[in-house]
Formats: C-alpha cells, structure tokens, sequence
C-alpha cells in the first residue's frame, strides 16, 4: 500500500508555543510512511503572537512547508481551512488542529484506514458519545456531546463525531460541493458530510484527543451559536431535498 499525494492543512490563530513540536512530529510519520508528493500548509489567521516569526525559521527548514496569512477582518476556522483546500495541490487533504490536541501519530491510522478502505473521507473521532475524553473541559464536552445528539437527530448519524477538527478527505468533494457549502464557523467537517451532493463513504478512526499544552481554546458561544445556524440551514435543504 503507497501513501501518495497528500495535502496536510492546519488552521492556526497564536499557536506560537505548538508550531515546533507539531511540525517536527508531523516530519517523523512523513518519514515513518515515506509519503511522496507530500505538503503540510499552515493556514495563520493573522495571528497576534510570534506565530509568523516560527513559521518563516520553519519554512528555512522545511521544503515540504508552505504557510499563508489570511487578513481578514473576521476569523473564521471553517474559512481558513478553505483558503487551505484552494491552496492545496494534492488530491488527497488531512486538515488537524494547530494546538497538539490531535496528535501527529494518529495521522499514519487515519492515512493506512483511508487508501486500504478507498474511503471517500476518514474520522478521528474522539468518540464522545461513548467516553468523555480527557482533552476536553466540561463545558467543551457537554456542548459538543449535545449538539452531536442534534445534529445526528435532524441530519441523519454518519459518524460517531461530525464536530472532529482531525480528518483525512478527498479534494475533490470539496471542488464539487464548495458553492453549497455554509462555510462558516469552527466545523467545516459537518459542512462537507452534510452539504454534498452525494453519498459519501465515510469511515471513523478513534482517537486520542490531547490536553491543549499551551494558548487557549477558540470555542465560545458565538461558535455554537453558528453551530446551531448551520443545522438548520442544512435541516432546510434535507426538507427540500425530499420534497423535490
């Protein structure tokens, strides 16, 4: 089994204390799985911290690396990780966050699961539903185990984890769905399972979500409350769906 063509895309906002770590072990399983056609894209939301300074001494050292500064007035994770998949030049695209919470490891299941199942997109879930996972404070937990209750009730369960930020994908879902796409918000995983037009061969891989080892969560209210705006919009388009 060959590993080929992939497109790593992490969203980051003041990740300066994580860029290192994240990048050397994101390097090791590279070596580990000897991936040809290879890049790993940060996507920075104009960040406030020394987060540009690592990124260009990163880039000094690693050819396979590419960062780009997304000045907008508004940050937006499901945004950035879109500018990513523009940017991107390989068929195949892991997105993952840029806080350690998904450790790099993980990458080499998620991967081997991928190209062995010729899925069309695989999970690291964390499984909530199942176990409370210790990356997770309480008031991260309770949100997103409910609103994965919602969003399995009115959208139908395809995964055990539609609010995963650690993903592996074909691009090309992405090219024929990004007009019907909320694209908006913290999710982007939930927009590409709920919001194509077709059905998707989706498969989880459990995982461990990490502790965050430094900088701050970015979820707060407004995210969920764009969370809930997203599942009507897409609970609307199932209801027109059926009727047409």
């Amino acid at each position: 089994m060959k590993i080929n063509n992939i497109s790593i895309v992490i969203p980051i906002l003041n990740e300066e204390k994580n860029l290192i770590k994240l990048t050397k072990g994101i390097k090791n399983i590279k070596k580990k799985l000897k991936i040809k056609n290879f890049e790993l894209i940060y996507i920075d939301d104009n960040s406030t911290d020394n987060t540009k300074i690592i990124l260009k001494n990163l880039l000094l050292k690693n050819e396979f690396l590419k960062f780009h500064i997304r000045k907008e007035k508004n940050r937006d994770l499901s945004k950035s990780c879109i500018f990513g998949f523009e940017k991107s030049k390989y068929e195949n695209i892991i997105v993952m966050d840029g806080d350690l919470q998904h450790p790099p490891k993980f990458i080499e299941h998620l991967t081997k699961k991928y190209f062995i199942k010729r899925a069309d997109i695989v999970i690291g879930s964390r499984n909530l539903l199942e176990k409370k996972n210790s990356g997770l404070s309480f008031f991260r937990y309770i949100s997103s185990l409910t609103i994965i209750y919602v969003i399995s009730f009115f959208l139908g369960k395809k995964t055990s984890d539609p609010l995963s930020g650690f993903f592996i994908f074909k691009k090309k879902i992405y090219k024929k769905n990004k007009k019907k796409l909320y694209a908006n918000g913290y999710k982007i995983l939930a927009d590409l399972i709920y919001n194509s037009d077709k059905s998707l061969k989706i498969f989880d891989q459990d995982i461990f979500f990490d502790t965050r080892k430094s900088g701050k969560s970015k979820m707060n209210i407004i995210i969920l409350i764009k969370l809930l705006i997203f599942i009507i919009i897409s609970f609307g388009k199932k209801l027109m769906n059926n009727f047409t």
